[in-house]
């Protein structure tokens, strides 16, 4: 059961599924955690990224979940959030830069409340493009980018990381080009794993267990030490 949510950032990071509030650069950030199950603890966090608030993203998104579901059955606790504008929270869409900021602040907590834990940041879509802006400066120990928008946001000039870092794409994606993101990961010096996902599209309709199963594959070589 969700358990009622405290007017401001909590002191400690919810040994339970959790909704709560965070405050962000320009007022309240919505935001869910969640724990692994004891047995496969690990000592990380995974702060998860919506698609765009404009086309109706948010934590909620079926994709999101799915990624959520996916990192803490493998042993991470999960944190999602609203950006700026979506949900509950407050401002005003920016374009990425204040979702930059957001996602900023969101880290700063979790540093704050975890210090000794793993960092990791996935997104999807629109949220891959600002999880990959900030990676590096955010030192991620570790990336998963769903579809990320390459051609709608330029990735040219970002700083890319060079930690583990998995895109899982699916071929016949509508609103993002396939073929632009195959051919900017081949252009990468450092590039990540790729799943070419065939027969879906950008939400990963009836695929959505077969990314759940990419997403936990790919995971096992990189998981951080068990949880005390």
């Amino acid at each position: 059961m969700t358990s009622a949510a405290p007017s401001s950032d909590p002191s400690a990071f919810p040994d339970q599924l959790t909704e709560f509030t965070l405050q962000g650069p320009v007022g309240p950030l919505e935001a869910i955690s969640d724990v692994a199950e004891h047995p496969c603890a690990r000592r990380g966090i995974a702060v998860i990224c919506h698609p765009n608030s404009k086309d109706g993203g948010t934590m909620r998104n079926k994709v999101v979940t799915m990624l959520e579901r996916s990192l803490r059955e493998c042993g991470l606790d999960t944190l999602r959030f609203n950006f700026r504008s979506a949900g509950e929270s407050a401002g005003e869409y920016d374009n990425g830069k204040g979702e930059s900021d957001d996602l900023a602040a969101v880290i700063a907590w979790v540093r704050e409340v975890r210090p000794d834990d793993v960092l990791w940041l996935a997104g999807f879509s629109f949220g891959s493009y600002v999880t990959l802006r900030n990676a590096v400066k955010l030192k991620a120990e570790a990336l998963i980018s769903i579809a990320p928008p390459v051609g709608r946001w330029s990735l040219e000039t970002l700083a890319l990381p060079t930690c583990p870092w998995l895109v899982v794409m699916g071929e016949e994606d509508e609103v993002v080009e396939p073929q632009a993101v195959f051919d900017w990961i081949d252009s990468l010096e450092h590039p990540p794993e790729l799943v070419r996902m065939p027969e879906t599209g950008h939400f990963f309709h009836r695929r959505l267990m077969d990314l759940r199963g990419a997403v936990k594959h790919w995971m096992q070589d990189y998981l951080p030490p068990a949880r005390e």
